[in-house]
């Protein structure tokens, strides 16, 4: 079995990529439904429909374990997957998320104003706001939702999402810590870094979720056990298109990007 990773578009490769460096003796299967990005701007309905759609399709491509590098779709979808949809349509298979590991490293040290960065869809959810929470209820948290970051980053123009960056910045107060709350911001985390004070933690998932699945299946035998070990990468997307294959190639030199069926 392969390990599956899910995004609606260029912020999984980077959480794939981090997986690959602390992990590269694993089998990857990279699929981004870039047909429909951003998801952020979608619907709870459409996000659970279409991650639905991305999980069957991962096992379809031998997935046994599958992780949403999507803070919007993790944050809409993961419990009902975890809860109803895997247990009665794939018991074997394992779903995971990329914010619960976020939030263990936001709460390590003294931390007390958490800001969160995200899509409107997760700032909707409040997820961030309530497992923070649930390990420090004295934790002040401030969710701001910046829908023009995706397609900023996914059509290449990171003038105009630097520009916007500076701008969100502003809506935070006084923070100790910032998580940047989707898995596309990695490729601003240098600029965001620059914008804030050096006392304040700049929370990059690239820079945490390899080390959260090697801890994982350490402590999942039984799941590791299950995943064959060739070092190789597939990836999927739901349309290709000049740019995704230019950061591809940036992140994975040489790689081959398919476009599903």
């Amino acid at each position: 079995m392969k390990i599956g990773v899910f995004d609606s578009g260029l912020g999984g490769l980077v959480i794939t990529r981090a997986f690959r460096e602390t992990l590269p003796e694993y089998d990857y299967v990279y699929y981004g439904d870039t047909a429909r990005l951003p998801y952020g701007e979608k619907t709870s309905g459409q996000i659970l429909s279409y991650t639905i759609e991305a999980i069957k399709y991962l096992i379809e491509q031998n997935c046994g374990l599958i992780i949403i590098a999507c803070n919007t779709a993790t944050s809409i979808t993961l419990r009902y997957l975890q809860q109803r949809f895997i247990p009665t349509f794939a018991p074997d298979i394992k779903v995971l998320g990329v914010v619960i590991p976020t939030v263990e490293e936001a709460a390590i040290g003294k931390t007390s104003r958490v800001g969160v960065l995200a899509t409107n869809a997760t700032v909707r959810s409040h997820i961030y706001q309530a497992e923070l929470q649930k390990i420090n209820p004295a934790l002040e948290v401030f969710e701001v939702a910046a829908p023009e970051l995706v397609p900023d980053i996914e059509s290449d123009n990171f003038a105009a999402a630097e520009a916007a960056a500076g701008e969100y910045i502003h809506a935070f107060d006084n923070i100790d810590s910032l998580i940047l709350g989707c898995t596309h911001y990695p490729l601003l985390k240098t600029t965001f870094r620059r914008l804030v004070s050096e006392r304040v933690r700049v929370i990059s998932q690239d820079e945490l979720m390899g080390a959260k699945l090697h801890d994982y299946l350490r402590r999942h035998i039984e799941i590791d056990i299950t995943l064959s070990r060739g070092g190789s990468l597939r990836v999927l997307v739901s349309r290709l298109n000049d740019r995704y294959r230019q950061v591809a190639g940036r992140l994975f030199p040489g790689i081959d990007i398919e476009e599903k069926p």
